[in-house]
């Protein structure tokens, strides 16, 4: 059978995408009404609404714009722990909320908001080790707390620093988080809707190289460091960053567990990657968050301005937004995927 024409991969793909729309309008007509009081199983939790909650504290930027894309925005009275600029689309409802805090929030600040409902991005803000608070903090004080499946469903956050994956990351996770919204809320159309709308571009991304993925691409993912010419936070195998490779069928030289190992250069050097993806944010927790001393390190360093990947100029910026699980993973791939070929190394 001869392969399709280009026009005609492009005519099919845009078919696949208006039968993925159409589907998601099936599904969002069937959307059930919320029956309360709703019991969510969270992270090995049950947490109970006896209705659909008013006054949300959203800890994590991710868990933030999700509220925000389900047109949930104003019951958002208080949000914290922010990496980026938030989206433009949600520009405005954005100025009118609370910020509690760039990074973390007191429990006192939080609590202040008077939620009925808290919600975190990450556990170790929100669990048993909380920096902010712990689950009986919260329901001593009847407030439900919701985490994020992403960071607790194959994962052990039990240790120190960002915990350990032992799966690897997949959207149907973000997925999750999404319809379990949509049902605290009573807005499980909304949910379906958007679930779909994140499919389409995921499934529409991955298809943009398909016929020539980057087979066994050598990547590396630099988040920060806490000394810019220290350890590098690196991704671990199994975060965010890896769906990003896997999806491409690029290879993480990175084989650890942990989300954000500390790495030394000289192990990178060793692994020579042929691409190296540096995210850039506007938090300054660490000085390696600055993307111009990270990019200025790489030309500079004795051992980093070796490797071929800087030699060569194949340095992929990723916004940070792509590296957390959330809605813009996404992005993640599309940039990657266009990176890869303008090297030249997709095949």
């Amino acid at each position: 059978m001869p392969r399709p024409t280009g026009l005609l991969r492009n005519a099919l793909r845009s078919l696949a995408l208006v039968l993925t729309l159409m589907t998601a309008g099936m599904a969002t007509a069937q959307a059930e009404a919320t029956r309360y009081p709703l019991t969510v199983e969270n992270c090995g939790h049950q947490v109970t609404f006896e209705k659909a909650p008013k006054r949300v504290v959203a800890i994590g930027q991710t868990q933030t714009e999700i509220l925000y894309a389900l047109g949930l925005g104003d019951r958002v009275v208080g949000t914290a722990v922010w990496f980026s600029p938030v989206a433009k689309r949600f520009g405005a409802v954005n100025a009118g909320v609370k910020r509690l805090a760039d990074n973390d929030p007191s429990f006192e600040a939080v609590v202040a908001q008077e939620p009925d409902l808290v919600t975190a991005m990450f556990e170790w803000h929100v669990g048993p080790n909380g920096i902010v608070g712990k689950r009986d903090q919260f329901t001593r004080l009847k407030v439900p707390a919701y985490v994020s499946p992403t960071d607790c469903v194959g994962k052990d956050n039990t240790g120190a620093g960002d915990g350990v994956r032992t799966q690897m990351f997949s959207m149907e996770l973000v997925y999750r988080n999404i319809r379990e919204f949509g049902q605290i809320f009573d807005v499980s159309a909304r949910a379906e809707a958007l679930v779909a709308e994140l499919k389409a571009r995921e499934d529409k991304a991955v298809a943009s190289i398909a016929g020539a993925a980057a087979k066994d691409v050598p990547v590396v993912v630099w988040f920060s460091s806490k000394d810019v010419k220290g350890d590098a936070f690196l991704a671990g195998k199994n975060g965010v960053p890896a769906y990003i490779l896997a999806k491409l069928g690029a290879r993480n030289i990175i084989t650890t567990n942990e989300e954000w190992p500390l790495v030394g250069w000289e192990t990178v050097a060793v692994a020579n990657p042929a691409v190296i993806v540096v995210v850039k944010m506007d938090r300054r927790r660490f000085p390696a968050d600055d993307i111009d001393l990270k990019l200025n390190f790489l030309k500079t360093d004795a051992v980093a301005s070796k490797l071929d990947a800087v030699r060569e100029g194949r340095i992929v910026v990723m916004e940070v937004g792509a590296t957390r699980a959330g809605l813009d993973t996404i992005d993640g791939i599309e940039a990657l995927a266009s990176g890869i070929k303008s090297f030249g190394l997709a095949k």
